[in-house]
């Protein structure tokens, strides 16, 4: 695509991944890409049995009419941690959707952490998130979503615009959590009780892998500890997946929340202690 037609249509951008176990080393098997959307050679922080990824976006942000699709395989036995170096932006459209979607799929014993900085939707954005999960039995995964309307720290709202988010989790072609939200700038959802209250930041953290008792933990030691002006933090056992929420106007702040949910969540689920990925440290 040339750059011409890119501005009129957007970018479409396909990265595709496996991730298999040879001799006790979590390896990247596969590895296909087209458009602006690649992958780092990984790192291994925490020994050979799993690798850190980092996805990356060259543009540095997704605009009107970008497509951006992630498909990641993780095999039997194999384990991957997989990050942004930097938050995503979408910019103010002009007319059509961006699509940002991940698909994963684990098979048995396979375990993928999915743990991206925020993406942020400035005012006058139009976008469709989806994220797609598919685990075999006996697979684990943890991942996170957070979302900012606008800027805050620019005075910036959302009031045009809309956003669509859609989160799958499956297990043996089971759903374990289907959700779907479409938020219209400037709607009235956004400052309803039943809505998002006048909060600009939204997550969602899912755990599938640890036991139900595992909430406990994490309601004594994130709920209790919020302080006044963090923002709503949650935590709740569902069959067979424990889900995590926040709401407030900080995304740095729901990172900070999530991580310390994560230092509980992951002996839990994947039975070693957190190890962040460094690139959270530039």
């Amino acid at each position: 695509m040339t750059p011409e037609a890119a501005a009129s249509t957007g970018w479409t951008a396909r990265l595709e991944l496996g991730v298999g176990l040879r001799g006790g080393r979590s390896v990247l098997e596969s590895r296909r890409h087209s458009g602006p959307l690649v992958v780092q050679r990984p790192f291994y922080p925490e020994g050979e049995g799993r690798c850190h990824l980092y996805l990356i976006h060259p543009p540095g942000g997704v605009v009107s009419g970008d497509e951006l699709g992630v498909r990641l395989g993780v095999a039997r036995g194999a384990s991957a941690l997989v990050t942004t170096p930097a938050a995503t932006k979408i910019y103010r459209s002009k007319g059509l959707d961006a699509v940002v979607e991940q698909r994963f799929t684990l098979e048995a014993g396979g375990a993928l952490e999915w743990l991206p900085q925020e993406t942020i939707a400035f005012d006058g954005a139009r976008a469709r998130l989806k994220t797609i999960v598919s685990l075999e039995p006996g697979a684990r995964f943890i991942g996170w979503d957070i979302v900012c309307l606008g800027r805050r720290a620019a005075g910036e709202g959302f009031q045009r615009g809309r956003l669509v988010q859609r989160l799958e989790v499956w297990r043996s072609g089971v759903p374990l959590l289907v959700e779907s939200m479409t938020l219209e700038g400037g709607s009235a959802f956004q400052h309803a009780a039943y809505g998002l209250r006048g909060r600009s930041c939204t997550g969602t953290l899912v755990t599938v892998g640890a036991e139900p008792e595992t909430v406990n933990a994490l309601r004594a030691r994130v709920v209790e500890r919020r302080g006044p002006g963090a923002g709503d933090f949650a935590a709740t056992a569902l069959r067979g997946v424990i889900v995590c929420r926040y709401l407030g106007d900080s995304g740095e702040r729901a990172r900070d929340l999530f991580s310390e949910a994560w230092e509980i969540l992951r002996p839990a689920a994947l039975g070693s202690g957190a190890v962040p990925p460094r690139i959270w440290a530039t």
